[in-house]
């Protein structure tokens, strides 16, 4: 992990006052930018040394074969990955005849600092040449937040006490050299010169690079064009080839005067538009950019930020690692997501290139919720995005031969590409995942036309899926056979609790928004003898329980299975690296939250009692070999009693990539557990969920966190939660004429601006003493991390 002494704590940046070379790679990611479009990672200005040179366009991908060593009916024959594309982040500075190069000279001082409020990374260096010329070098780095297309630098140089000649060299540079870091599965496939030259031309109003991909048969674009500014002569030239550009800027300075070179990026890319077009289009956004200038493009970010962070902001009192932490992991979910405008999120954002680019489940099942209460209409495009490959489902489901739409495991741009079947085909809980992120944002936000336009398709085509799925035995029970619950080290089981949960409420939701847009309906061939149908199957779902244990097997028989020897294994996590799938399958260990899961999205489908009794068996468990356990443990922790457990696991979500806790942030940081950070914190402590079409809470907080204020997005309203030892206090803070009604502790409660509400808080006691995890398993002490004790 990076090592906690050189990131200062501070509550709305990340600071790095020393560079690690050995920790390039996590740097990389954590000071990555995006905008959701564009994706920078956080290279240095020179390029060298780096781990990993990424520059991102969402859903920007090239096909590769997948491989297999038998290959049967329906496999996908083709995997999709992002690529690498032109790094316009590349500045590289020569002082008289020595390269700027931090690993030779004598570097005294180099710090980064990524502020959350601005959306900059910035960047001060203080640098002695090998020659004996000491310098400054200061940056700033933008990706817009307002303007899609456009990204920004600021470079500035100064000599300090001598004077040097400047050459600054500012390049376009395609197919740069990927290096292999791994042998781990999680690791994006390496292409090597995935862009063909197209065209290329360069002038005074910018330079362009165009290129297109060979099997996936994608153009894009790639522009700059520069600001100089210097009261010394200076000297610019250009030079224009296939694969790279260079902007050469040539400055004598004296100590005391500055060389300051703005440099304005464009990118865009098309499957369908022509070349004429893509290069039209990033002409026109740098001209955009530098109408706006370096300091109308910052104060822009600033203002979106601030709008942001008004109604997105989680105050967290008494851990002030936590509370950067938080504020980190909120930024980078926003970088994911805001301009994505109906694209995919990935499960790595735009930070990396881990997983391939893919996006999975963990879109609509952990970053939408987040995205529902603090930028909705960012939520809204992710799901006409999984409206936009609807077709492709369908015809995956045809394949499968299926009815209705089977959502791809793993993709980019819709096809299935999860070559591994059990893990992937089978993990169709995702089409329920996707129809209760359209529910959950309707609620939220109560968009009734973005319902009729494509919630209500993307309820039916998911629910006929169920329909062709499951089966009615003998006693009517309703049963999904074969299939593989969010928990992967258990594929293809009957019955898993999570899946038929889903699914009957994925059925129910389209019976109601059928009856809700009849018109729509029958539009889409719904009858009401298929609403019928759908009612009657969510109605008899199966949901198996053992009443010797009095808890709910993971999947029907689950309980009876052998345990896992966790003592064999401790220490040797991820198990997936160190034991055979086949072993994980048939045995009690568990990748991750999979009932507790259920316990939290299904919540009213369980009593109290169970809940305490389920959760107290599958803590012992639950090993977290994927990031998106800790978030589920901690709200369920902290809904069962156990507030000091879900302390831990929140603190472990939202650190998971400051600190690297699951060795693969160099690939990218983790959205899912990123935007977990809030849920745990939001609906664990918090106590927040949607229930009956409905908004609740039911606050508590545990030792050692004295206040938490959080902000949400409701139906046009901000409300804000303030929470105390004591007490909690709502109120409306977004115009005049707005009301909020929701259930706090089960009382029926409204606010308005000029009424706020408070509230005694109440008790939580646990009815079963605190679990044990797995050995080795145990969550980091979040009082022990904030030195107060174990």
């Amino acid at each position: 992990m990076i090592d906690r002494g050189h990131h200062p704590i501070e509550p709305w940046r990340l600071r790095e006052t020393r560079l690690q070379l050995d920790k390039l790679a996590q740097s990389e990611s954590l000071f990555a930018l995006s905008n959701g479009h564009i994706g920078l990672r956080g290279n240095l200005d020179e390029g060298e040394p780096y781990a990993i040179p990424g520059t991102y366009l969402n859903s920007f991908y090239e096909q590769r074969p997948l491989p297999y060593a038998e290959a049967g009916y329906g496999y996908p024959e083709s995997g999709q990955t992002l690529v690498d594309v032109t790094n316009g982040k590349l500045i590289r500075l020569l002082v008289d005849d020595s390269p700027f190069d931090i690993r030779y000279g004598y570097l005294s001082h180099h710090e980064r600092t990524l502020d959350f409020r601005t959306g900059l990374l910035e960047r001060d260096v203080d640098w002695t040449s090998p020659g004996g010329k000491r310098i400054r070098v200061r940056s700033r780095r933008m990706v817009s937040l307002t303007q899609r297309a456009v990204a920004a630098i600021e470079y500035i140089v100064e000599p300090i006490d001598q004077p040097a000649r400047f050459v600054i060299q500012s390049e376009l540079v395609a197919n740069e050299t990927q290096p292999k870091l791994s042998d781990d599965p999680r690791v994006a496939a390496v292409l090597d010169n995935p862009l063909k030259p197209v065209s290329h031309d360069g002038g005074e109003n910018g330079i362009v690079l165009i290129h297109r991909t060979t099997r996936s048969r994608q153009l894009m674009a790639a522009a700059m064009v520069h600001e100089v500014d210097t009261s010394a002569r200076y000297a610019l030239d250009r030079d224009v080839r296939e694969n790279w550009a260079r902007s050469t800027v040539i400055c004598q300075l004296q100590p005391g005067e500055t060389l300051r070179v703005v440099k304005y990026l464009a990118y865009g890319w098309s499957s369908l538009r022509t070349e004429t077009a893509i290069r039209d289009q990033v002409a026109a956004a740098l001209a955009s950019a530098r109408f706006s200038g370096w300091d109308g493009l910052t104060k822009q970010q600033t203002e979106f930020l601030d709008d942001f962070w008004d109604g997105a902001d989680v105050e967290v009192h008494g851990h002030p690692e936590l509370q950067q932490a938080v504020r980190f992991a909120l930024f980078h979910v926003l970088q994911a997501g805001a301009r994505a405008e109906r694209r995919a999120i990935p499960s790595k954002g735009l930070t990396g290139a881990g997983y391939d680019g893919h996006t999975f489940w963990d879109t609509e099942g952990f970053v939408l919720p987040v995205l529902n209460y603090t930028m909705p209409g960012a939520a809204a495009d992710a799901l006409r995005w999984r409206h936009s490959i609807l077709e492709q489902a369908k015809e995956r489901a045809g394949v499968l031969g299926l009815r209705g739409a089977a959502f791809p495991w793993r993709t980019i741009r819709g096809q299935e590409c999860s070559g591994y079947w059990p893990a992937g085909t089978a993990a169709f809980h995702i089409n329920a995942d996707i129809a209760e992120a359209v529910m959950r944002y309707h609620i939220s936000t109560g968009d009734d036309e973005f319902l009729e336009e494509i919630g209500l398709e993307l309820l039916v085509e998911t629910a006929r899926l169920w329909m062709s799925l499951g089966h009615h035995d003998r006693h009517g029970r309703w049963h999904l056979p074969g299939v593989t619950g969010p928990d992967e080290y258990s594929a293809v089981a009957d019955d898993n609790v999570f899946t038929n949960l889903m699914a009957a409420r994925n059925l129910r939701a389209a019976a109601a928004v059928a009856v809700a847009h009849p018109a729509k309906a029958r539009e889409l061939g719904v009858d009401r003898e298929e609403e019928a149908g759908w009612r009657d199957a969510a109605a008899a779902v199966h949901i198996p329980y053992d009443e010797e244990l009095g808890v709910h097997p993971q999947s029907e028989g689950f309980t009876g299975y052998a345990e896992w020897d966790f003592e064999a294994y401790k220490g040797k996590y991820p198990l997936m690296l160190h034991a055979p799938y086949f072993q994980l399958y048939r045995k009690q260990v568990i990748k991750q939250a999979d009932l507790m899961l259920a316990t939290y999205w299904c919540g009213d489908a369980f009593t109290a009692e169970e809940k305490a009794r389920n959760f107290d068996y599958y803590e012992r468990l639950t090993v977290r070999d994927s990031s998106l356990s800790a978030c589920v443990q901690a709200v369920m922790a902290a809904e069962v009693g156990h507030l000091d457990l879900a302390y831990d696991y929140a603190y472990e979500a939202a650190l998971i990539d400051m600190r690297n806790l699951h060795h693969n942030t160099g690939d990218g940081l983790h959205m899912a557990s990123l935007a977990g950070a809030w849920t745990a914190l939001v609906a664990g402590f918090g106590g927040l969920r949607e229930r009956d079409g409905g908004l609740c809470f039911d606050p508590a907080l545990p030792q050692g966190m004295s206040r938490l204020v959080f902000s949400i997005r409701w139906r046009g309203a901000r409300l804000k939660v303030d929470i105390t030892e004591l007490e909690v206090n709502y109120t409306v803070h977004d115009g005049t004429d707005c009301s909020v009604s929701f259930m706090h502790a089960g009382e029926q409660v409204s606010v308005t601006p000029e009424s706020p509400l408070r509230r005694p808080l109440g008790k939580r006691t646990p009815l079963l003493p605190r679990p044990s995890q797995p050995p080795g398993r145990e969550p980091r002490s979040a009082l022990a991390q904030n030195g107060l004790g174990g």
